[in-house]
């Protein structure tokens, strides 16, 4: 159910232009900007991303939520994407994959942590994606493609939904009986723009102070890795890997200073954790990371990853003996850290737990997967008004957030703030992309505040603003 096919970027390559070769990336001016604007992929990109959500499994893991933006963020910082307000979904699938849609819309399936050996490899795959947002294939297909308009975008934008949720043939068929017909023959992504953003992503790679020769070498390892057979990542099946593609990348990427950051350890933590959720049982998970902390007891990859896996076991006493080399070593380590307040809190010894997430909060006072820690330590305290009060501060930072929401809602439940419980689960159907659920709490909520006419009045402009969301999200799937 959670295979991406086609990626949206696929869907950019439907509306590809000729596959001429460039030597340089080409120079953006405003004629595709009057087909589709900036601002209106923004919009349509998050509308598309709500009823995404709603479709596919998540991982809802804040560390890895917190990785992945920040990683991502860094190499914006060094790209040419213009406009930087992105927004991520992390996608519960084993398939290597990753995506980058209109308007800022980056997707990580679990399986690229799984598939990229190391924080090059990954970083070289989301460079690259970031290359198709940066020269903004998608509107700039649309201008080669004029007879197109905003309805026909938003339907071949509900094919790739209904494909991503698991119906694929139904989803070809919205796309095809959408015109997509008249351009059947230029299904996948054209050559054009795969070397643009291999290009792009290589830049952008070299001035984010990883080593360039990540990117051909991940396209090695995936090329060797399947070919002789068996079903190929959705990666490949989306980004066509060749071997003049590998060798474009490796004499761009040689032309590089050789140096550069190739992995990191918090790279290994989060692939550990990913791995972790993937297991069959922690049992199973346990004997995986042991095996590889006896072939290489430097490993402290496998050494953290040992640690959450006994911990989720119950051998807890092994665990804290695992994490204390890791923790004597890196004493301000966040993520190891909250690796042993995990410990804790299974131990039952939550005062320790609480003392440790205080001290860290001195440290990373903003740190969104520490402040959620530190609520979900409040909530198992029963201090829910403390717990809200955390919330909304969280909330400020991560508005869009519907794990966030979700939180909120029951916090705010537990503290007896009904209305703002019916408010908070709204925002998090309508992230969700259930806009009649969402309509339907803030009805409750209104019933409620009904002799609170200031408080009425904004719940009722917002049931607006969500009826006008909801109708462009029905627009994508007619």
């Amino acid at each position: 159910m959670t295979f991406l096919r086609p990626t949206l970027l696929t869907l950019a390559c439907l509306l590809a232009f000729p596959t001429a070769q460039a030597d340089d990336l080409p120079s953006l001016g405003d004629a595709s900007s009057a087909i589709v604007s900036p601002q209106q992929e923004h919009d349509l990109g998050r509308a598309w991303l709500s009823v995404l959500r709603g479709q596919v499994g998540q991982l809802s893991d804040p560390l890895l939520k917190d990785y992945v933006e920040s990683s991502v963020y860094r190499l914006a910082e060094s790209s040419q994407v213009q406009d930087r307000r992105l927004e991520f979904i992390l996608v519960d699938s084993k398939e290597l994959n990753a995506f980058a849609a209109p308007g800022g819309i980056i997707g990580v399936n679990g399986g690229l942590f799984l598939g990229a050996q190391t924080e090059g490899q990954y970083a070289a795959v989301l460079a690259h994606e970031l290359g198709h947002l940066s020269q903004r294939h998608f509107a700039r297909g649309l201008e080669a493609q004029q007879q197109m308009s905003m309805p026909l975008m938003a339907g071949l934008l509900a094919g790739v939904v209904l494909a991503a949720a698991g119906a694929g043939e139904a989803g070809m068929a919205t796309i095809f009986g959408t015109q997509a017909a008249a351009i059947q023959n230029q299904l996948g992504f054209s050559r054009q723009n795969e070397a643009e953003a291999d290009r792009a992503g290589i830049q952008t790679l070299e001035r984010a102070g990883y080593d360039p020769r990540n990117m051909p070498n991940m396209f090695e390892q995936l090329a060797k890795q399947y070919q002789y057979g068996g079903k190929p990542p959705e990666f490949l099946m989306t980004h066509p890997v060749t071997e003049s593609r590998i060798a474009d990348t490796r004499n761009r990427a040689e032309m590089a200073k050789p140096g550069g950051k190739e992995d990191s350890p918090q790279y290994q933590y989060m692939r550990a954790r990913v791995q972790l959720i993937y297991e069959d049982s922690p049992g199973m998970a346990t004997k995986r990371f042991r095996a590889r902390l006896d072939e290489n007891p430097k490993d402290d990859g496998a050494r953290y990853g040992l640690a959450l896996s006994l911990t989720k076991a119950g051998q807890l006493n092994e665990a804290r003996a695992m994490l204390k080399p890791l923790l004597d070593t890196y004493p301000d380590d966040l993520t190891l850290n909250l690796a042993q307040v995990d410990l804790d809190v299974t131990n039952n010894r939550v005062p320790d737990a609480q003392a440790r997430v205080d001290r860290m909060l001195q440290q990373y006072p903003d740190s969104y997967p520490l402040n959620q820690t530190r609520i979900n330590l409040l909530l198992k305290q029963n201090r829910a008004g403390d717990a809200e009060q955390g919330l909304n501060k969280l909330l400020e930072r991560r508005p869009h957030d519907p794990d966030v929401w979700s939180l909120v809602a029951d916090a705010r439940g537990m503290n007896g703030n009904i209305i703002g419980s019916y408010q908070a689960r709204a925002e998090y159907l309508a992230l969700t992309g259930d806009y009649r659920g969402a309509e339907q709490q803030l009805e409750f909520a209104k019933r409620r505040a009904s002799s609170n006419f200031p408080l009425a009045s904004r719940i009722d402009a917002r049931e607006k603003e969500l009826r006008d969301q909801e109708r462009m999200a029905k627009d994508m799937m007619r």
